[in-house]
C-alpha cells in the first residue's frame, strides 16, 4: 500500500485516502521545469581539451588534467581498469572549494584494479592498455574525446559531441552583482520555485553531464524503473528517462517519468556483444538516447575525406549534483555484463524460501479474526500461500512498531497460530515517525539526533500518514544502526521471529512536499542535501531493516525485506515490486517488460501486484494476472481498502479452480526457482530474462517483451488480452526444440506458433536439452511442500540430450554460506542414459528428499525395459511409454535426491 491520492481536511488530524480523477496531473514535473536539464541543453558545446603532459599513471590507474578555456576551468580525468573486464571513468573538480558529494555503501567495496601503461603516444593522443592488451583507453586531447576500444575496434566514445558539462562549486558568500541576479534566478542556479515550493541551493549550480557514443548498438535497456517498453526508446523530440524516485500513484503508462526506485544502468546488445553502461550518482538524472540504426556517411568536407558511419546509440547522462562516475562494463556476453555489474553492487540475496511462495496482502485485514479467517480460506479451499501482510491500520494511530490494542490485542499469539501452520507475517514499517511528542520513539529517534534536518537546522517536517511526521535520517550510519535495533524481539513488542518487514513510502513519500518528496535543500549527516542522495534514501531504509532481522536472529537467519524504493544495490537486500498499480489489462501488460527491466540491472526478486493495487478486477482478468504472476520472482496478491474484497475463492468456482491451479502450479515448481536464486546469488544471472539473453543472435527477439525466458529451459507467454481463444508465441532457435508443458506436445524453434488457448491454460514450453526438478504435490506452504517428492522432466534437445542442475539448502538459514550447508545435483541425459551427480564437491547438505519420477519428453523409442545402477545394485525400472506422445515416464524410484544414478532406457 502507498497511496499518493490524499486529501487534507483542516479538522482531520490524519490524511484520508481519496481517488481525485485529477491524480498527478501538474503535480509532478516534467523536463521543461528542470533548471538544471535546460541550462544544460541550452549550453553551447564546450570545448575541453586534455592536458596530456599531466597524465599521471599510478598503480590503480591514470590522471590527466581537463582544461576549457573559455570558463577556466579545470578539471580531474581519471581512469581505471578494473580485473573483471570493466572500465571506470570519472571527473570531479581539480580543486574544488569542499568536496562534492559521493555515493556511497553502493558497491560492495573498492574494486580490483589492474596497472595501466602507455601504449604509444602521438601528438595530441595517448593510448593506455593493460593486462595482455586486447583493450585499450584512447585520450584525445582537443577537443577531449575518450574512446574504449577491444582488439581495436571503438566500442564506446565519451564526450563525442562535447557534451561535457561540469557546473563547479560557488562560494555562497560571494553574492552575484545586481545585474546578474535576474539572470541567476531565471536559470535556476541558486534557488528555483515550483509551484508553491521554494528550492534553495546552499551550493549554488553543481550539475554534471556527459554524452557516449555506443558503436554498432541499435537496441537499448535497463534504467527502471519507468512504466514503459523494455527496449528504450528515442527519445528525440519528446521526454528524457528520468531517474528520481517518486510516489506515483496509478503511473501513466508509457511515461518516462521517474517512480519508485532507479538504476541507472543501461544495457545495448547487438549480436556479437552486450555491454553496460553504470551512472553512479544518486541525484536527480534524465538520460537522453539517440539511435542511429544505418550505416550513413559522415560528411567531413571533400568527398575523399567522407567516411562511412556505423550505427550507434547515442546517450547523453545529466545529473544535478555529485561527480561524474561511469563504468563500462565489456562484456562481451549478456552473463558476463551481469556478472561484472555485481562484482560492483553485489548479488542477488538468496531468499527464505518461504518468500518464494505465495503472498496474500490487503489495505488492511481489519483485525486478529480477520487474518485467520482469511488463512483458513485458503486451507478450506486448498490454496497453497506462504505469507499474509498487514498494512498501516495494524499499527496505533500509524506508528510503526506498535500494534493497535482494540483490533490487534494479542499479535504474539496470532503469529504463533500461524507458525503452527508453518507461515509467517509481514508487517509494514515506514519511514516517516508521527510527531508525537508524547511516544517514547519519537523522542529517542529526536533527541538522539536522527532525524533529517530542514535548511535552517532544525527537524525537518512533512505530513504522511499519521500527519505531522519526521524522516528519519537513514543516511547515517549511525541512524541505521540505531533502526536495526528496533527490531529486536525485546524492543518490537509483540513481534516474533516469524514477523519479517516491508518498507513502504521510502522514496520518501511526502504528501505535502514538493513532487509529493522531500524537498531538495532538506539537509542529511554530514551536511550533504537532500538533492546529493535523493535516490538511495529508500535504499538506505531497506539496508537498516535488512540488518536489523540480521541482528534479530543473531546472524542466523536469513531475511525477508520488501521494499518499495530502490536503487543499485539493492539487489543484495531482498524484494522489490512495481508499486500503486491499477486493476485493468494495460498494467498487467506493462508489468512484464517492468519486471524484465529490473531483472537484467540485479533486481532479480521483483514482482507486480496481482490483480492491480487500485481498483476491482474483472473474474477474468484475476485469473490472468494469477496465471501471469506465478510465473514471476515475487508472486503477491495485493488491493486498497476501498476495493471490494479480492480473496481467490470470492469470484466463483471456476475462478476458484484456474487461480487454484496457477499458485499450485507455482509450488510445484519450486525447487526451479530456488534453483535460479541459488544461480542469481552466485553467478548473477536473473531468474526471469528477455529472450535475447539466451538467443544473443537472433535480432527478432531483440525487441519482445511479452514473453521471457525463466532461467534458461521454461519460456513463459502469459495472456494479457481480455477474451482471447488463441496467442502468437515466438519459438527462437532455429535448431532448438520445445515442448509444450501443458500438453508434451514438441515444436520446433525458428518461428511463430498460434497457440489455441482457454482460462485455464498457462502457455509454457520447456526448451528441449534441458532438465527441469519440480515437486510431485504443492501442500499448503513451501514447508509443506517439502514432503513431497521430487519428479524430473528431461526435455530432448534434437541430438537426445539434456541437462539441468538442482539445488538444495535448509531453505532458511545462513548454513549454506557459513558450514557449505548445501547440496548440488547435476542430471543429464546422453546416449539413451540419465545420470545424477555432484555438481559442487563442496557441499556437504543431505537431504531426506526422494525422487519419485522421471518423464522424458521427445523419446521416440524404448529399448526394451529401463534399468537403474546405483549403490544399491542394479534393478528394473517401472515405465509407461506413450510413443504417439514420445513421451516416457519412469515411476516408483523412490532414490535418494543426494545420491548418484544412472537409468538406462
Amino acid at each position: 500500500m502507498a497511496e499518493a491520492c490524499v486529501a487534507m481536511s483542516v479538522s482531520a488530524e490524519e490524511p484520508q485516502s481519496v481517488v481525485p480523477d485529477d491524480e498527478g496531473k501538474g503535480k509532478f514535473k516534467s523536463s521543461k521545469h528542470i533548471s538544471f536539464y535546460k541550462r544544460q541543453r541550452s549550453k553551447p558545446e564546450l570545448q575541453y581539451c586534455a592536458l596530456l603532459d599531466t597524465l599521471v599513471l599510478t598503480e590503480r590507474g591514470a590522471s590527466l588534467e581537463l582544461y576549457e578555456a573559455h570558463s577556466k576551468e579545470r578539471l580531474l580525468l581519471q581512469i581505471w581498469a578494473i580485473e573483471n573486464g570493466t572500465i571506470r571513468v570519472t571527473v570531479d573538480e581539480l580543486q574544488p572549494i569542499k568536496h562534492r558529494f559521493k555515493v556511497a555503501n553502493v558497491l560492495v567495496g573498492e574494486p580490483k584494479y589492474e596497472p595501466l601503461r602507455i601504449e604509444w603516444r602521438r601528438t595530441g593522443c595517448v593510448c593506455l592498455t593493460w593486462g595482455p592488451g586486447k583493450l585499450q583507453v584512447q585520450v584525445q586531447a582537443s577537443p577531449f574525446c575518450l574512446e574504449v576500444l577491444c582488439e581495436k575496434e571503438v566500442i564506446v566514445t565519451f564526450n563525442p559531441r562535447g557534451r561535457l558539462f561540469f557546473e563547479t562549486l560557488q562560494d555562497p558568500t560571494r553574492p552575484p552583482s545586481r545585474s546578474h541576479q535576474d539572470r541567476e534566478d531565471t536559470l535556476g542556479l541558486w534557488k528555483e520555485t515550483f509551484q508553491q515550493f521554494q528550492d534553495i541551493k546552499a551550493n549554488g549550480p553543481c550539475s554534471v553531464g556527459i554524452d557516449l557514443s555506443l558503436h554498432g548498438y541499435t537496441h537499448a535497456y535497463g534504467l527502471p524503473e519507468h512504466a514503459d517498453s523494455l527496449q528504450l526508446k528515442d527519445t528525440r523530440g519528446s521526454e528524457p528517462y528520468r531517474l528520481y524516485n517518486l510516489d506515483v500513484f496509478a503511473y501513466e503508462i508509457g511515461n518516462r517519468l521517474g517512480l519508485y526506485g532507479s538504476v541507472p544502468l543501461l544495457l545495448a546488445h547487438k549480436p556479437d556483444r552486450t555491454l553496460g553502461v553504470f551512472w553512479l550518482n544518486a541525484s536527480e538524472t534524465l538520460v537522453d538516447l539517440q539511435y542511429s540504426k544505418h550505416e550513413q556517411l559522415r560528411d567531413n568536407g571533400p568527398p575523399v575525406k567522407r567516411s562511412r558511419v556505423s550505427p550507434e546509440t547515442y546517450v547523453s547522462w545529466v545529473s544535478e549534483s555529485g561527480q561524474i562516475d561511469c563504468f563500462i562494463f565489456l562484456g562481451p556476453s549478456p552473463a558476463e555484463v551481469f556478472i561484472q555489474y555485481a562484482q560492483l553492487t553485489g548479488y542477488q540475496a538468496l531468499p527464505p524460501l518461504f518468500s518464494l511462495g505465495y503472498h496474500q496482502c490487503r489495505w488492511n485485514y481489519e483485525d486478529e479474526e480477520d487474518v485467520k479467517a482469511v488463512d483458513a480460506g485458503f486451507d478450506l479451499h486448498h490454496i497453497p500461500y506462504d505469507v499474509i501482510w498487514l498494512d498501516i491500520e495494524h499499527t496505533e494511530g500509524k506508528r510503526y512498531f506498535t500494534w493497535d490494542s482494540k483490533l490487534f490485542p494479542n499479535p504474539v499469539d496470532m503469529q504463533l497460530h500461524l507458525q503452527r501452520k508453518k507461515r509467517q507475517l509481514v508487517v509494514i514499517s515506514d519511514p516517516h515517525i508521527k510527531a508525537d511528542p508524547d511516544w517514547p520513539f519519537f523522542r529517542a529517534a529526536k533527541d538522539g539526533g536522527h532525524f533529517v534536518k530542514d535548511r535552517d537546522g532544525g527537524e525537518y517536517h512533512g505530513t504522511c500518514w499519521p500527519g505531522d511526521s519526521c524522516y528519519l535520517d537513514f543516511s547515517s550510519s549511525r541512524t541505521r544502526a540505531w533502526y536495526a535495533s528496533q527490531f529486536s524481539l525485546d524492543k518490537y513488542k509483540g513481534s516474533t521471529e516469524s514477523l519479517f518487514v516491508w518498507n513502504d513510502m521510502n522514496e520518501p513519500s511526502v504528501f505535502n512536499g514538493p513532487e509529493q518528496t522531500m524537498p531538495k535543500d532538506a539537509v542529511h549527516d554530514g551536511g550533504w542535501e537532500h538533492r546529493d542522495l535523493h535516490n538511495l534514501y529508500g535504499f538506505f531504509q531497506h539496508m537498516a531493516t535488512f540488518e536489523g532481522l540480521i541482528s534479530r536472529s543473531g546472524g542466523l537467519e536469513r531475511p525477508f525485506v520488501l521494499t518499495r524504493s530502490f536503487f543499485a544495490g539493492t539487489q543484495r537486500l531482498g524484494a522489490v515490486w512495481t508499486g500503486d498499480n491499477v486493476a485493468s489489462w494495460e498494467y498487467l501488460k506493462i508489468s512484464i517488460p517492468m519486471l524484465l527491466s529490473l531483472s537484467i540491472t540485479g533486481i532479480h526478486f521483483c514482482g507486480a501486484d496481482v490483480g492491480g493495487f487500485s481498483q476491482d478486477p474483472d473474474p477474468e482478468l484475476l485469473v490472468r494476472w494469477y496465471q501471469a504472476g506465478a510465473l514471476q520472482p515475487f508472486f503477491r496478491g495485493h488491493s486498497a481498502k476501498y476495493t471490494k474484497r479480492r480473496e481467490p475463492w470470492l469470484f466463483g468456482d471456476a475462478v476458484t479452480a484456474a487461480v487454484r491451479s496457477a499458485i499450485k502450479q507455482r509450488y510445484c515448481l519450486m525447487p526451479y526457482w530456488y534453483t535460479l536464486f541459488h544461480l542469481a546469488s552466485t553467478s548473477a544471472l536473473p531468474p526471469i530474462r528477455p529472450l535475447w539473453v539466451e538467443f544473443l543472435k537472433e535480432a527478432e527477439t531483440f525487441n519482445v517483451d511479452h514473453q521471457y525466458m525463466i532461467g534458461s529451459s521454461l519460456l513463459a507467454c502469459p495472456v494479457t488480452d481480455p477474451g482471447v481463444t488463441e496467442i502468437e508465441v515466438l519459438l527462437p532457435g532455429l535448431n532448438e526444440l520445445w515442448y509444450n508443458v501443458s500438453s508434451g506436445e514438441q515444436h520446433k524453434g525458428g518461428g511463430t506458433l498460434i497457440l489455441p488457448v482457454t482460462l485455464e491454460m498457462v502457455p509454457l514450453f520447456q526448451r528441449g536439452g534441458t532438465v527441469v526438478s519440480r515437486r510431485t504435490g504443492s501442500g499448503s506452504c513451501t514447508a509443506e511442500l517439502q514432503l513431497h517428492p521430487f519428479t524430473l522432466t528431461v526435455a530432448l534437445d534434437s541430438k537426445g540430450n539434456a541437462e539441468g542442475v538442482l539445488y538444495l539448502d535448509d531453505g532458511h538459514t545462513y548454513s549454506y554460506r557459513d558450514k557449505k550447508m548445501f547440496l548440488m545435483r547435476k542430471f543429464t541425459m546422453q546416449s539413451g542414459r540419465i545420470i545424477s551427480s555432484c555438481a559442487d564437491e563442496e557441499g556437504l547438505f543431505t537431504s531426506d528428499d526422494k525422487l519419485d519420477s522421471v518423464v522424458i519428453l521427445g523419446q521416440k523409442r524404448v529399448n526394451g525395459q529401463p534399468t537403474l545402477k546405483s549403490a544399491a545394485g542394479e534393478t528394473r525400472v517401472q515405465f509407461q511409454f506413450e510413443p504417439e506422445r514420445a513421451m516416457l515416464t519412469l515411476t516408483d524410484l523412490n532414490l535418494d535426491i543426494h545420491t548418484d544414478w544412472e537409468i538406462s532406457v
